[in-house]
This record gives C-alpha cells, structure tokens and sequence, in this order.
C-alpha cells in the first residue's frame, strides 16, 4: 500500500522560488535541434537562435527548457559533442537577454548536464529518468540542481503523416503502472543522494505510450499526487493531439491548450509548452477555475 507523502512546498531553480500549489509555472521550450517533431528546431542556425530566444524570453516563461537532441519516436541519438555544439550557444543566448531566467538543460548525459550547469542551466531535465547515463545521478547529487525525472518505456516507434507515435505498447493501468515505475525512480535518485524536495517528476506523455494511453493517464493525472511531488506535464503539440484533431504539429495550438488546461485540473503544477503567451492566459482562468 502507497503511503502519500507530502510533496515539498517550494522549490528554487536558478534565482526563483517555485512555491507549489499556488499556481501552474509554465516551462517554454527552446529546441536547440535541426529535427524537433514541433518544427521549430533551430539547431546551428545562429539567426533563428536568436530570434526564438528573443520572443521566448519576451513572453516571459517560469523557465526555459533547452535541449540539443531529439527525443520524438524514432530520432537519431546524437554524441555529446554535437549535443554540446548546440546547447551551449543556446544557453548563452538566453544569459544574453535575461540573466536571471532559470534554465533547465533537456539532456540524458552527464557531460552535456555538466557542462550545461557550468554555463549557467540551473537544473537538468533527463527524460531517461536517470537511466540512461551511469553517471547522471552522481552528478546530479554533487552540483544539488534540482531535477525532473521522467517515465518512458522503450517501444517500438511508427512514423506517421501526424509524426512520431509509439505502437503495440501495453499497461495494465497506465496510470498505476507509471506510478509504480516512477517510484522506482524515485528510489534511486535518493539513493543517490539527490534530496526528495530537488525533484519533480514528469510523467512522459508520448514517450513509449500509445496515444490512447497518453489520453488514459491525463484523464487520470491526479493518481500520480500520491507520488509526493510536483507534477511537471508536457503535452505540446504531442501526436495525440494531432490524432484527436488531424492536424499538424505547428497547428495544435488550441489543442494543446486543452490539454493543457485539462492537465492543471487534474494537478499538474507546471506545464511544459512551445507556446508559452497563449498557455500562460489558459492555465492562469484554469488555476482560477480549479485551484
């Protein structure tokens, strides 16, 4: 039997404290990518970096979220080299424009957080739950950043007009299962040293679900609470959206935004968007409606 534990009520990443429960932070996204399933990757282009850092920083996010590889179904892992290549000068671009904006470095390799950290990310994002890399856990307990940890499953990616998608994908209980599954990454964060009221935790909408299954563990969101920690959820222009409405990435806004919303209803503290100025209106009447 689950024992619910209170999740911390504050957190600080870079120079701002997240006081949980108060209301939804909003995480933009800054695809630092040539291949992004959203379409707004910017990878070495060095004028549309700046472009999109520019309007990011000017819609005023909670904290930007920036990743050098793509983690859509079927991608390419890159090396951290190529990795670093694109982070770092994303990095310094936001500095350049906002100091004090936190910045969470989207990575699965400690090299590329270490180094991320020492350029001035504030907190590290790995989708692989701390898995992926031996070393990540490590390194996340010595720098104290705080960090998401997030549930995926290896499975078999399709490609569709809609984008990437995951098939043949099996839960007994979506939610119950990514519970039970993210508590086993909780365990070994701990282990690690890495302090409970560091984390967050994410549940992997799109990563190794079927779109079924991501509309299954948002309708059902709330589970995850007994969990003990902050809720970060990323639904963005995900291919279920695209299956719900048969559009395109770069045209799911309104979906996402219900999705969104839907999201907050159901608990989630922060949300992690491409469309920051539109998502903060939406969750700003949804934290009215059901905080």
């Amino acid at each position: 039997m689950l024992v619910q534990v209170e999740k911390a009520a504050s957190l600080r990443i870079g120079t701002r404290e997240f006081a949980w429960g108060t209301r939804t932070y909003v995480m933009g996204v800054l695809n630092a990518t040539p291949d992004s399933f959203s379409g707004d990757g910017v990878a070495a282009d060095k004028e549309a970096l700046e472009r999109r850092v520019r309007v990011l920083v000017d819609e005023g996010p909670d904290v930007i979220d920036i990743g050098g590889e793509s983690t859509r179904p079927g991608a390419a892992p890159v090396d951290a080299e190529t990795e670093l290549s694109r982070v770092l000068p994303a990095i310094e671009a936001v500095r350049t424009h906002d100091l004090d904006m936190p910045i969470s470095i989207d990575t699965r390799k400690a090299v590329v957080a270490e180094r991320a950290i020492v350029a001035g990310a504030d907190a590290i994002n790995d989708v692989s739950g701390l898995r992926d890399d031996p070393e990540m856990a490590e390194l996340a307990a010595g720098t104290g950043v705080p960090v998401v940890l997030m549930h995926s499953r290896r499975a078999r990616a399709v490609t569709t007009e809609l984008g990437g998608q995951y098939r043949g994908v099996r839960y007994d209980d979506v939610a119950g299962d990514v519970m039970r599954e993210g508590l086993k990454l909780l365990d070994v964060a701990l282990a690690a040293g890495i302090a409970r009221q560091a984390l967050v935790f994410d549940p992997g909408i799109g990563f190794g679900k079927t779109p079924a299954q991501n509309v299954e563990l948002l309708r059902n969101l709330e589970a995850l609470r007994e969990m003990g920690l902050p809720l970060l959820v990323g639904v963005s222009r995900k291919s279920f959206i695209g299956e719900l409405t048969d559009r395109p990435p770069g045209d799911r806004l309104e979906g996402s935004l219900a999705a969104a919303v839907s999201a907050v209803a159901k608990g989630a503290d922060m949300v992690r968007v491409h469309d920051v100025a539109a998502t903060q209106s939406a969750v700003a009447v949804a934290d009215a409606l059901y905080r």
